[in-house]
C-alpha cells in the first residue's frame, strides 16, 4: 500500500488510519474475504491524510509475476476485486499435473503399471477423491476409482510396433459442496505418458516392396542388378539381418549376405528366361550368431532388350526397299495387291518391337494392313479408291511405306518404295468440247462447203481414243461428216435455200472402238442473201383514184430476212405532169398532193379534161447489193360525187378528212356487237343455270382443207403440210371467230383477230376491199392490202414447209376441243 503527495512540497509523508483489525475502512490490515466473493465487488475503502492537509492520493503494488486480484480507486481509496478467488488453489495429482511411466511390450493384461494420487485440500464431504479416465473406451488401461492404481486391461497387449508411447488422462474428482450458495464438484486432471519397451517377437520386414530389377543386354558377369533392404521388426533393440536365395535364381544370379546387393553372374545372351521370379530370404541373427525369425519376398528381374535394331522390310529374296506392281487401272474396291509380298520384322523384343505402319503416297487410293506391329507380320496393301487410280491422270503410283516405332525413345524408322504401273483400260467415252455447236453458212454456197468442225477427245489410249464422228437426226439430210476430222460439210448435191428452210439442227455422235459415245447438237443457220428482186404482181397497172383517197401498189421480194426483203417505192416518172403525186417509200401508197382538193385545180394545171395519169414506180430493196423493178401505174382520177356510195358512202366522202369522227363510228359499231353478244351470253348461260344443267354451247366442226382457220408458223422450221383446221361454231348463229397465224418479219408469229365487219352499205364510195392475204403463197413478207388489180399466178411454185411447232400446237388445240365436247355431252 502506499500514498503519495499531491503536492510534492510538503515536508511530512501522509499515513493512513489505523481502525483495528477486520475493519472495513483504514489500512487493510488484518482483513479477511470470502473466495465466493463476486467480482467487481467493493470489499475495502483506504483511508488516509497528509499532515500538511494535501490531496492524497491511493494505490496497489503486487510482487512481480504475481497475479492481480484488486484494484483501487486513486481518489476515493475503494478496492474492488477484478479476480476470482480460490483458497484451495484446486486438487492437485501429487505434486505434477504430468507424470511418467515405463511397462514392457511383454507386460501381461491386467498387471498394474502405476499409480495415481490427488490431495483435496477441502475439509469434509468434499475432500474425498475419485479416479476415472478420460475416453475409457478407445483405452488399453483401466483404473481403480478408489486407489488411483493403473492397470492394463484383461486381454490387452502392449505392441512396441504399432504404438511406442500411450498418453492417458486421469481425471480427480472430490465429492462436492457449496459454493456461492450452490451445490458443485471440483475435478482435475493429469496426464500419464506410457512409454513400451520392446521385446524380441517381431520378424524382419523388407523395405521398399515390391521388387523389380531388369538385366540389359549389354549387361556382363558381376553387373549389378539390384540391392533389397530389410530390417528387423523389432526396432527398439534390432539384430542384424542375413540375406540368401530361397529358390527361382536358377545359378545365374548371387546375393551379398549382409548387403543384399543381387549382381549377375553370367551374360545375358545365356539366359533362358525373360522373366524371373527370386525369392529372397532375410533372417535375423542373434548375439551368438544363431539365425532367428526370417521373412520372404519376391524380386521380379526382367531381361530387358536394348532398342538397338530398326524395324525392317523383306521381300521373296530377303531385306528389300523397293517393291513394283504392275496392273490395270480401276480395280474393284477391297481387292488385295497380291503381287505385293512383303513382311516387316523388327528384331527387339517386347515394346522395342512394336511400330505403327503407315503409307505415304497421292490421295487416300490405297490402305496398308495392319496399322500396328509387334515384331513381325505379313503387309497387305488393298485398294479404297478405286475411281482415283485412273490411267489417264497417273500412268503410275509411286507410295512411301513407312514403319515407326511407337513406345522408344529412339523413335526408329524405315521406308520402301512401292511403284505401282497402271494398264489402260476403255473407261472413258469420247467427250466433245461443246454441248453444241452453232454455225452459219450463207445461201446458195456450193456443194462441199465447209459448215463446222466438231472436236471430241478421248483420254483413253491405243485404239480406245480413236474417235469416229458422225451424224444423225431430221436436219442432217444435207450434210455430211468427215469420220476423223469431225469437219461437216453440205452434201455434194445439196442447195440451201434461206426462204426455203433457214434452220437445220442434228446430232454429231463420237465413239470410240468399243461403241462408247457421246453426242453434241449442231445448229446450222442459213444466211439469207439479196437473192431475189422485188416483183410486182404485174407490170401494168390500171388504178382509180378519187380525190381525198390513196391509191396503193404493191411489189413482193421472195429474200428471206431483212433488210434483203424490205422495199423502197419511188416514183420515176408521171404523165402528163410530173408533179402533183407523192408516193409512200415504205407502203406504197400514192395520193395527189395536199394542195390538190378538186378536179378543177387538176385541169387548171394540166390544161385538159381527161384526167388520166400514166407513172413509172419503182421498187427496191435494201439489200446489198439492191434490186430494183418498175411498173407502169395508169390512174383515172375522179371525184366523190360521180361515186354512188348511198349514206355512209357520203359520210366517208364528207369527213375523209377528219379520220377521228370515222373512227368514232366504226368504234361504237363495234361496241354495239360487243353488248349484243355479252347480252345473249349471259341469257344462255341463266337459262343453264336455272335448268340446273350445262348445255353444250359450241360443238366443233371439221372444215374442209380451203378454210384455213388455224396456221402457226415457225420461221425456223419447214411447214408441213396443212392438216385439219378447227373453227369454234356456236349453236346460237353467233359471230363466227377466224383466228389467223400473219407472218410479220422475219421471226415473229403473232395471231391476228379477224372480227366479221357489219353489213357494207349498198352502194359504197370506196373501193372493193382487196383479196385475202394466203400465207403459203409468199414466206417471210410483211402482208399489206392490195388494189383492185386481181393476183396473177405465180412463176414460182408454191413451197411447202414443215413445221413441227404447228403440229403440236393443232394436236393441243384438238384435244383440247374434243374433251371440251364430251364433257359438254356427259
Amino acid at each position: 500500500l502506499k500514498m503519495c503527495h499531491w503536492i510534492t512540497q510538503a515536508d511530512f509523508a501522509p499515513y493512513f488510519f489505523d481502525n483495528g483489525p477486520y475493519s472495513h475502512n483504514g489500512n487493510l490490515a488484518l482483513f479477511s474475504l470470502s473466495e465466493d466473493t463476486a467480482v467487481g465487488t467493493q470489499i475495502y475503502c483506504l483511508n488516509g491524510t497528509d499532515p500538511e492537509g494535501q490531496k492524497v492520493r491511493y494505490g496497489l503494488s503486487f510482487d512481480p509475476g504475481s497475479k492481480e486480484y484488486f484494484r483501487v480507486d486513486p481518489e476515493s481509496g475503494n478496492i474492488t476485486l477484478v479476480e476470482k478467488l480460490d483458497r484451495e488453489v484446486k486438487p492437485r495429482c501429487c505434486y505434477s499435473n504430468y507424470f511418467l511411466c515405463r511397462t514392457f511390450q511383454t507386460t501381461e493384461s491386467g498387471s498394474s503399471i502405476y499409480k495415481a494420487q490427488a490431495v483435496d485440500k477441502d475439509t469434509g464431504s468434499g475432500g474425498s477423491v475419485t479416479y476415472f479416465l478420460q475416453n475409457p473406451q478407445s483405452s488399453l488401461f483401466a483404473i481403480d476409482r478408489h486407489s488411483g492404481v493403473l492397470r492394463i486391461k484383461s486381454g490387452e497387449m502392449l505392441d512396441y510396433e504399432k504404438t511406442k508411447t500411450h498418453f492417458v488422462t486421469v481425471i480427480a474428482k472430490d465429492g462436492g459442496g457449496t459454493f456461492n450458495g450452490k451445490e458443485q464438484f471440483l475435478s482435475s486432471s493429469a496426464t500419464l505418458t506410457i512409454n513400451v519397451i520392446d521385446a524380441q517377437d517381431t520378424p524382419p520386414s523388407f523395405i521398399g516392396t515390391p521388387y523389380f530389377a531388369y538385366v540389359y543386354e549389354v549387361s556382363g558377369p558381376g553387373s549389378e542388378i539390384f540391392s533389397v533392404n530389410a530390417k528387423d521388426g523389432d526396432v527398439g533393440n534390432p539384430n542384424p539381418i542375413r540375406y540368401s536365395f530361397d529358390d527361382g535364381d536358377d545359378g545365374v544370379f548371387s546375393i551379398n549376405r549382409t548387403s543384399g546387393l543381387i549382381t549377375l553372374l553370367t551374360l545375358p545372351i545365356h539366359l533362358k528366361r525373360e522373366i524371373f521370379n527370386i525369392k529372397v530370404r532375410a533372417s535375423e541373427v542373434s548375439p551368438e550368431g544363431r539365425l532367428m525369425d526370417y521373412s520372404l519376398t519376391t524380386v521380379v528381374i526382367r531381361v530387358v532388350d536394348l532398342n538397338n535394331n530398326p524395324p525392317t522390310f523383306y521381300g521373296e529374296n530377303g531385306q528389300q526397299n523397293m517393291f513394283e506392281l504392275t496392273m490395270y487401272e480401276h480395280p474393284p474396291e477391297g481387292e488385295i495387291l497380291r503381287g505385293l509380298k512383303i513382311t516387316v520384322n523388327d528384331s527387339d523384343q517386347g515394346a522395342n518391337a512394336k511400330f505403327n505402319l503407315r503409307l505415304i503416297g497421292p490421295g487416300r487410293m490405297l490402305r496398308v494392313v495392319p496399322q500396328t506391329v509387334l515384331n513381325e507380320a505379313q503387309v497387305t496393301i488393298l485398294v479404297e479408291d478405286s475411281a482415283a487410280m485412273d490411267y489417264e491422270k497417273h500412268h503410275f503410283l509411286t507410295y512411301k511405306l513407312l514403319a515407326v516405332e511407337i513406345d522408344t525413345p529412339e523413335r526408329f524408322s524405315a521406308t520402301a518404295d512401292i511403284v505401282i504401273h497402271l494398264l489402260d483400260t476403255n473407261d472413258n467415252a469420247p467427250k466433245f468440247s461443246s454441248d453444241y455447236y452453232i454455225a452459219r453458212i450463207p445461201e446458195n454456197s456450193p456443194g462441199g462447203s465447209n459448215v463446222v468442225s466438231v472436236t471430241a477427245i478421248d483420254p483413253d489410249s491405243g485404239p480406245w481414243g480413236e474417235v469416229k464422228y458422225s451424224i444423225y437426226g431430221s436436219g442432217a439430210d444435207l450434210f455430211l461428216i468427215h469420220p476423223e476430222s469431225g469437219i461437216i460439210y453440205t452434201q455434194p448435191w445439196a442447195s440451201l435455200d434461206a426462204e426455203v428452210r433457214s434452220k437445220y439442227n442434228f446430232y454429231v455422235k463420237a465413239e470410240d472402238a468399243e461403241g462408247k459415245y457421246s453426242l453434241a447438237e449442231v445448229f446450222v443457220t442459213v444466211l439469207d442473201l439479196n437473192d431475189h428482186p422485188p416483183a410486182f404482181n404485174d407490170n401494168f397497172l390500171e388504178k382509180t383514184m378519187v380525190i381525198g383517197a390513196p391509191v396503193k401498189i404493191e411489189a413482193v421480194d421472195d429474200d428471206a430476212e431483212v433488210p434483203n426483203n424490205v422495199i423502197e417505192y419511188a416514183i420515176m416518172k408521171a404523165e402528163p405532169d410530173n408533179n402533183i403525186f407523192d408516193i409512200d417509200a415504205d407502203t406504197g401508197e400514192i395520193v395527189l398532193k395536199s394542195y390538190i382538193k378538186s378536179m378543177a385545180i387538176i385541169q387548171n394545171i394540166t390544161k385538159q379534161r381527161d384526167c388520166t395519169w400514166s407513172l413509172l414506180v419503182q421498187a427496191r430493196d435494201r439489200g446489198q447489193p439492191s434490186f430494183s423493178t418498175t411498173a407502169v401505174v395508169k390512174i383515172d382520177i375522179t371525184e366523190a360525187t360521180q361515186l354512188k356510195g348511198g349514206p355512209l358512202g357520203s359520210f366517208l366522202l364528207q369527213n375523209r378528212n377528219k379520220p377521228l369522227q370515222i373512227l368514232g363510228m366504226l368504234a361504237g359499231v363495234i361496241s354495239l356487237m360487243v353488248v349484243v353478244t355479252v347480252i345473249i351470253s349471259t341469257a344462255i348461260f341463266m337459262r343453264n343455270k336455272k335448268s340446273n344443267r350445262i348445255l353444250p354451247n359450241r360443238r366443233v366442226r371439221r372444215r374442209p382443207r380451203k378454210q384455213q382457220t388455224w396456221n402457226f408458223k415457225n420461221p425456223f422450221k419447214e411447214p408441213e403440210t396443212p392438216g385439219v383446221k378447227f373453227i369454234v361454231e356456236e349453236e346460237e348463229r353467233e359471230p363466227e371467230v377466224v383466228v389467223e397465224n400473219a407472218n410479220y418479219n422475219n421471226n415473229v408469229s403473232t395471231a391476228v383477230r379477224h372480227w366479221p365487219p357489219p353489213p357494207p352499205p349498198c352502194a359504197p364510195c370506196l373501193p372493193p376491199p382487196p383479196p385475202p392475204y394466203i400465207p403459203g403463197e409468199r414466206q417471210w413478207v410483211v402482208p399489206t392490202g392490195s388494189t383492185v388489180v386481181a393476183p396473177k399466178p405465180k412463176k414460182k411454185p408454191v413451197i411447202t414447209r414443215q413445221d413441227t411447232v404447228n403440229k403440236a400446237l393443232v394436236s393441243e388445240l384438238k384435244m383440247r376441243l374434243e374433251q371440251k365436247r364430251n364433257n359438254s355431252f356427259t
